[in-house]
Parts: C-alpha cells; sequence; structure tokens
C-alpha cells in the first residue's frame, strides 16, 4: 500500500512478526509510521512503513475472513500449516512409491547383474599371456640347450638361437640375447655355488657342476 492511503482508525491487515493479522491504526507515530493494536491479541504494535499492510479490512468481515492462515488455511506466501502437510504428504508418498519400485523384482536387472558377475570371474579365471621375455622361462630352456651341448661352453646368442629353434622359448623382445645374458648373470650373484651356470670366458657359458648332477 501507499503511504497516501492509510487512515486514522480504519484496519487493515499487516505482517506483523512473520504473521499476518488485523490491526487498527490508531495515529501516527512521531518517528514514522503508525501506531496500532493487534486486534487479535489487543497489543499495541507500530507499523513502520505502509509496505506492512496489506490491504483495508471492512468493519463488518469478520476476523478469522481477514485472517485466513490462522483460521487454518494456507498463508498468501504458501508456508502456511496446510501447505506444510501437503509438502510432506506428498514426500511421503515419492518415498512409498520409491521404495515399492525396489521391492519389486526387475528380471532384466538380476541379468544384467549375473552376466556381469560370469564375465569378471571369466577374466579373473582367464591366464595372463606372455609379454615380451618370460625371464625364468629362458633360464630353464638355457639349461636344457647346455645339457644338449657336446662342443662346450656357448655364447646366449648361440643359446637363444637353439631355444627358439627348438621352441623352448617364445620372445618379442629386440635384444633376446642381452636379456639372457643379465638373467645369468643375476642368478649367479645370487645364488653363487648353488647358481646353474658357471662363466668360462667372456660371454661364454656352461652347466656348473651342480647343475650337471
Amino acid at each position: 500500500m501507499k503511504k497516501a492511503d492509510v487512515k486514522v482508525g480504519e484496519r487493515y491487515s499487516a505482517k506483523v512478526s512473520d504473521k499476518v493479522v488485523v490491526v487498527r491504526i490508531d495515529a501516527e507515530n512521531p518517528h514514522g509510521g503508525w501506531d496500532a493494536t493487534n486486534e487479535a491479541t489487543g497489543k499495541k504494535v507500530r507499523v513502520k512503513s505502509a509496505q506492512r499492510l496489506r490491504g483495508a479490512v471492512h468493519k463488518s468481515r469478520p476476523l478469522a475472513l481477514a485472517i485466513p492462515s490462522q483460521a487454518g488455511a494456507p498463508a498468501a506466501d504458501g508456508k502456511g500449516p496446510d501447505a506444510k502437510a501437503d509438502k510432506a504428504a506428498k514426500v511421503a508418498a515419492m518415498r512409498k512409491e520409491v521404495a515399492e519400485k525396489l521391492a519389486k523384482p526387475d528380471p532384466e536387472l538380476d541379468a544384467a547383474v549375473k552376466a556381469a558377475d560370469a564375465k569378471g570371474r571369466q577374466k579373473k579365471a582367464k591366464v595372463a599371456k606372455p609379454k615380451g621375455e618370460r625371464k625364468g622361462g629362458a633360464l630353464d630352456a638355457a639349461v636344457q640347450v647346455l645339457k644338449t651341448a657336446s662342443g662346450g661352453p656357448l655364447g646366449c646368442k648361440e643359446m637363444v638361437e637353439r631355444m627358439l629353434a627348438k621352441g623352448l622359448w617364445k620372445t618379442n623382445g629386440r635384444t633376446p640375447q642381452a636379456t639372457l645374458h643379465a638373467a645369468i648373470i643375476r642368478e649367479v650373484a645370487a645364488k653363487g655355488k648353488d647358481a646353474r651356470f658357471h662363466k668360462t670366458g667372456r660371454g661364454q657359458f656352461e652347466l656348473s657342476a651342480a647343475a650337471r648332477q
């Protein structure tokens, strides 16, 4: 409302303490606004500005009709008791609907879950394919080649050629002889006299005494 529309002695619906009530304007306040009386409680209130007044209330209009929010009906801003109850009921209905859907069996979803579980088990059961050189296999293959060698010690390149020709070892490495040489050196350093290989010269190896037994 506008200030010019407010008259002393008239009744208006006004927002007081976050509630819409009917007030009677008693007089203008020297500090601005008006002094009024809350007709529902009889208490004196101050209306600081015309914006707090919602509209004039006819003298013959019952108090309950003038203030619908106090009669149990939803307030104009949609925050009355009934509005809150309606919202709570809607939320409860939605939750019930979701719970019922979750409780119902879903054959398609169950089948998809079972298929995914079966696929996961199959992947775990599969033996990992060898990538590159299998260094443990290379040493075992080298031992077999040296056991059948009749010309004495062999170099790593010659051992690899025989291993690959006989199908004792498979590799995708670019320098398989270097891989085999490094693996033999590591075993000799780690196992000492219990190693299966004995170095006879530069890049030359034969079976150790322990491996021949």
